[in-house]
């Protein structure tokens, strides 16, 4: 029932702000979204729908435990700062990829600053000792926590993916936290899971509204805290383990790097390469046909569904076994770039009258919402 109260806050803001958006237009969506590089809709859309979720976390002050409700409060006061400028960015406040991504790294350096604590261990046995200085921890808490907020804004591509990748996470991380005996993490990860699920019945299927980036930045810092708190109180919990659970937004950042170092492409250049594009746009030429987005959007979020799915649960499985992990690492990784560049090999070599229906000539009537990350 407390779960339902969480799902029930976030379902109602992100339900009033749909209807608020027919009458204002400040948060109706920016027409000039769709001329983008990376656009994948074709009308303007809500984008604050983090907010229903961030209002959510916030709500999680009147249930968290006494012993947590420092930590707690430390942490979203650093998020909010991330928040605040995630939501510049989704109101039509121009903030650029590259002060986003400072952003994160300065809301990160609040966070240890207000918790005095930072990433303890990365599971590599020779090199963790030198994680208590802060000469090292720092800077590689600043790295990965900004990586993952930076990564769930990159999936955000698509309905639902990031909310579904989100709600993977946290429960995993709530199991893990439970395995461990650090329950005051396994109560707050679940409800931020409940408030994500409440923002993901309006985003999926039809993308009546979208995460922003205030949205996935947010659930990005959040769970990348979470798990630092587990490594935090929990010695036996692997880091490689904690890691899997935020495996898929980590992997798009390193295919996205790797993609636009190949091509001599700016590091922070949008493009339409990720994953989640590669299956869409496969999708509409090779089965559904052109200007079936309505339906290649929300069916490229249940394609991918299990391998999001899969390094989380593995991590469930493996959260003490360090060694395990980090082969579980190694071969998810793997298989995400093997599997990537094999799709592309493939998909190219097709006979062009293969496919399965020709270009239409007219657009069809209608709303047809996507993210546009």
């Amino acid at each position: 029932m407390i779960f339902f109260g969480f799902f029930l806050v976030s379902a109602l803001v992100c339900g009033g702000l749909v209807l608020a958006a027919k009458r204002v237009p400040q948060i109706a969506g920016r027409s000039y979204d769709l001329a983008a590089v990376q656009s994948m809709h074709v009308h303007p859309t809500p984008r604050i729908g983090g907010i229903g979720i961030f209002i959510a976390f916030l709500f999680g002050f009147t249930l968290v435990p006494p012993s947590f409700f420092d930590s707690y409060f430390r942490l979203a006061f650093a998020t909010s700062l991330l928040f605040a400028v995630g939501l510049m960015e989704d109101l039509g406040i121009g903030v650029s990829p590259s002060k986003r991504l400072f952003a994160c790294a300065m809301a990160s350096l609040v966070a240890i600053i207000l918790l005095d604590a930072w990433l303890p261990r990365i599971g590599v046995p020779s090199f963790d000792p030198v994680m208590a200085t802060w000469i090292v921890g720092i800077p590689s808490t600043l790295l990965i926590t900004a990586a993952v907020a930076n990564g769930f804004n990159l999936i955000d591509g698509v309905n639902g993916l990031a909310a579904l990748t989100g709600i993977a996470a946290a429960t995993a991380l709530a199991n893990i936290a439970q395995q461990a005996g650090y329950f005051e993490i396994h109560d707050i990860a679940l409800f931020l899971a409940a408030g994500m699920l409440g923002f993901l019945i309006l985003n999926y299927p039809f993308g009546l509204i979208f995460l922003g980036d205030a949205g996935a930045y947010a659930i990005g810092f959040i769970l990348s805290w979470f798990g630092i708190f587990i490594l935090l109180n929990a010695t036996s919990a692997s880091p490689w383990a904690i890691l899997l659970t935020v495996f898929w937004p980590l992997a798009d950042t390193l295919l996205a790097i790797y993609r636009r170092r190949s091509s001599s492409s700016r590091a922070m250049a949008p493009d339409r390469l990720h994953v989640h594009q590669l299956v869409m746009r496969s999708l509409e030429i090779y089965v559904l046909g052109r200007h079936r987005r309505h339906v290649s959007n929300p069916l490229t979020t249940l394609v991918l569904a299990p391998f999001v799915i899969a390094p989380p649960f593995t991590g469930v499985l493996l959260w003490d076994e360090n060694k395990h992990a980090f082969f579980a690492v190694l071969v998810f990784l793997m298989l995400f770039f093997a599997s990537y560049f094999g799709a592309i090999a493939f998909l190219k070599r097709l006979p062009r009258e293969s496919r399965c229906c020709p270009r239409r000539q007219t657009r069809p009537a209608g709303r047809v919402p996507t993210n546009d990350k």
